[in-house]
């Protein structure tokens, strides 16, 4: 990650793999581009037609599925976490507790560049709260509110 001022980092891939333990086929944020310590971050979703759920979601005419976006942000929250965190975080886990109020406004298709906006809305000790918005360019395609845990590896 590199300090742009107050607090601004970015994570490239490998440093996103070095924070959350997913892997192909289930990492599903490509970089994380403006991560706001302890309150927001913005990651990059790349979707192509490689991607393994495309062979069954749908045959001919391809989506990517709800749940798999909502992981997208997900996984985008958790790098903000184990960024806020900080020298603790190697020792870190952030697992998913519940999903609210999930929208999903437009499908995601092959050749989409999926922006993911997760805002810190709380947190109290070892459980946060997140709103986040999928764009693809300016329009909104899911948006939900999530909490997640952090737990010791």
């Amino acid at each position: 990650m590199t300090e742009q001022g107050n607090q601004a980092d970015a994570a490239t891939i490998g440093q996103i793999m070095d924070m959350i333990p997913h892997r192909y086929p289930l990492l599903l944020v490509d970089r994380v581009v403006d991560i706001k310590r302890d309150e927001s971050a913005v990651g990059i979703k790349n979707v192509t037609i490689n991607e393994p759920f495309f062979e069954g979601h749908f045959p001919g005419h391809p989506i990517m599925p709800g749940v798999m976006i909502v992981e997208s942000m997900a996984q985008t929250a958790a790098v903000l976490v184990i960024s806020t965190i900080g020298s603790d975080a190697p020792d870190k886990l952030v697992y998913f507790m519940s999903i609210d109020q999930a929208r999903f406004r437009r499908p995601v298709t092959p050749g989409d560049t999926m922006k993911i906006t997760v805002q810190k809305r709380q947190n109290r000790r070892n459980v946060w709260k997140f709103d986040a918005v999928a764009r693809i360019d300016d329009q909104v395609c899911a948006e939900a509110t999530f909490a997640a845990m952090i737990v010791d590896r």
